[in-house]
């Protein structure tokens, strides 16, 4: 694969906002790290398609938008709801057109709608599944929410599965790096950060299934299963058997605690 490749496929859909926000955030990310990009083969040239990324810090979004943005398929981002509010940040995804999230609330699907419209009508529209930054301790990515794989199987569009490595370095989440060990924020030097795209997931099997919850969670797991082979890939090393379940962890330490309040 070519690497740091800018040709555009010709057809990018940036509007005066988009620009505008490239010049603002290209400066940012080249002052924070060296990029390496591979797999923008795999981006199809006309048509709406997903975009499936892992997530492992609150920078990611900007890096991986920018490696999206230089392949000449800007993405459309689902992103929380709270980022809109927040002054110039939310004014500028709201005039790029991004997508936000509301969470467990009856706004909830109005991002759904978005995302299948936007993919009708030709765009690129870029999904986390984990729903969250990734809490594995090795930061491999968790299980995933449903949304893609559903929107996937309504549009039929390509689910084009995308992993970044390196954004950890620079703002590690929650404080901590591999293994859980404590990390701080690293501006300076810069570090190198790796996204690279890998060919469509094979949903052909679902095609024409009911879209039951089974239906769902096995083609998340396709999805899921992509990501982390292209990850994989990336650092040159296999992820655990088991992926990180956070609803199971939760449980988990919400038993644990009620068990040590009960021995009290």
């Amino acid at each position: 694969m070519a690497r740091r490749s800018y040709a555009r496929f010709g057809n990018a859909d940036y509007g005066i906002w988009y620009r505008f926000a490239a010049v603002l955030v290209k400066p940012v990310n080249a002052a924070l790290a060296k990029p390496e990009w591979h797999g923008w083969e795999h981006l199809p040239k006309e048509g709406g398609f997903l975009v499936a990324v892992n997530h492992n810090s609150v920078i990611d979004p900007v890096l991986y938008a920018h490696w999206q943005y230089n392949s000449g398929r800007p993405p459309r981002i689902l992103g929380k709801s709270s980022l809109f509010s927040v002054p110039f940040i939310g004014f500028m995804l709201r005039k790029t057109g991004q997508i936000p999230v509301y969470r467990d609330s009856t706004d909830a699907a109005q991002a759904f709608r978005a995302a299948i419209a936007a993919i009708e009508g030709g765009q690129a529209v870029q999904f986390y599944p984990e729903g969250t930054i990734t809490r594995d301790p090795q930061l491999w990515p968790m299980e995933g929410k449903t949304g893609a794989a559903r929107v996937a199987l309504i549009t039929g569009a390509p689910v084009i599965p995308v992993a970044h490595w390196g954004a950890h370095e620079i703002v590690p989440p929650y404080g901590r790096g591999l293994g859980g060990k404590p990390a701080k924020v690293s501006l300076f030097p810069r570090k190198k950060v790796v996204v690279a795209a890998g060919p469509a997931v094979d949903l052909s099997r679902f095609q024409g299934q009911e879209i039951t919850p089974q239906v769902l969670k096995e083609a998340t797991e396709e999805i899921m299963a992509a990501i982390t082979a292209v990850l994989e890939g990336i650092r040159g090393e296999k992820a655990p058997a088991e992926r990180y379940d956070l609803r199971r962890a939760r449980a988990e330490r919400a038993a644990a605690k009620q068990s040590e309040e009960e021995a009290r």
